[in-house]
């Protein structure tokens, strides 16, 4: 019987790594550069139309059209204004593309935002020279990273703190990657979307609810409320006839600002307003975010509803911890549909 040294296996694995990984910069570098080379075309287009602003946007939206058709998904109006804008904010891209090889096209779409132009050039080159994740780029660029290491006296510190929360990333993203997916055209149930996550994230978490046992009946989903100037959906919304009041749920799948927090406790007034009856208690807001590393779960309870929560709705609702754990069981056994 052959017996399979350490040396021999770690040849073998060694080989087909250096393979995901050379076509992984393959891929990127494809990518990136048809996208940079169909802004330019566009600003060119654009430059031979008469009204700049208004010709620009029917041919993009004319092109979204063709390119749909013809190469599926990715090719939205939105999508090539962001192409358009790739093109725009680094028209001396050619000159740096050995540098950015390694670089997913999220990436960039990331520093689009970013309106100094010195600090997309710094974070884009940081992100390739350190082999920064998407996620970790967002994270330094939402914390300020650029601003803070120019403004500091210690940039040690600085570097250190933002070293110790890097995610590398890792050649196995490309596979995992929606946008990546889509323009190499391949089956679609290689990857899924956040729409399809929180979809299934949504009918698992209004079932784990009802069988609660706690008094929850079901009320509606993407609930319409209407003020006098716009529109809201809530996403799940539930009343409780033990506790006798209503329990919204909030669902994200990006990550949780501050807005978020806020958007909820204004459903919860507006609930209050507009649907609760004169015998029905206070309404309760639950927010659960699954982008972040931990799932996050947070129970909205306005300052003069404090008491009433803790005395006599904590022992009717789900906790918070129990809340995080069903959606993470939930996420695994979604994503391992996915995974080979």
């Amino acid at each position: 019987m052959a017996v399979l040294t350490k040396s021999y296996i770690h040849e073998i694995k060694q080989i087909l790594a250096e393979a995901r990984q050379q076509a992984y910069v393959a891929v990127n570098s494809a990518m990136v550069d048809a996208y940079w080379k169909i802004g330019e075309r566009i600003v060119q287009e654009e430059q031979n139309g008469k009204e700049r602003a208004e010709y620009g946007k029917a041919v993009l939206k004319k092109l979204s059209i063709e390119l749909t058709s013809t190469f599926g998904k990715g090719f939205s109006y939105r999508s090539l204004r962001e192409i358009r804008q790739f093109y725009l904010l680094f028209p001396d891209y050619p000159k740096w593309r050995t540098v950015f090889a390694k670089l997913t096209w999220s990436h960039f779409q990331r520093v689009l935002k970013v309106q100094n132009a010195e600090a997309r050039t710094y974070y884009l080159t940081e992100a390739a020279e350190n082999h920064w994740s998407v996620r970790t780029l967002d994270r330094n660029i939402s914390t300020l990273y650029y601003d803070r290491l120019i403004a500091s006296k210690d940039k040690s510190l600085v570097e250190a703190e933002m070293q110790q929360k890097s995610e590398p990333l890792q050649a196995k993203d490309l596979f995992k990657n929606p946008t990546i997916l889509e323009f190499l055209q391949l089956p679609a149930n290689m990857a899924y979307s956040e729409q399809e996550l929180e979809k299934a994230l949504i009918d698992n978490l209004q079932q784990f609810m009802l069988e609660l046992g706690k008094g929850f009946a079901f009320v509606a989903r993407q609930k319409h409320i209407r003020t006098e100037t716009s529109d809201f959906y809530i996403d799940l919304v539930f009343y409780n006839y033990i506790l006798k009041c209503f329990v919204l749920v909030e669902l994200k799948t990006d990550k949780l600002t501050h807005q978020d927090i806020g958007q909820l406790d204004m459903y919860v007034r507006m609930y209050d307003d507009l649907q609760k009856q004169p015998s029905d208690n206070p309404t309760i807001g639950l927010l659960l975010c699954t982008e972040t590393d931990s799932v996050v779960a947070k129970y909205s309870v306005l300052n003069d509803n404090a008491q009433l929560f803790a005395s006599k709705y904590v022992h009717y609702l789900p906790s918070e911890e129990e809340l995080v754990r069903e959606i993470e069981n939930q996420k695994i056994a979604f994503e391992q549909q996915f995974s080979g």
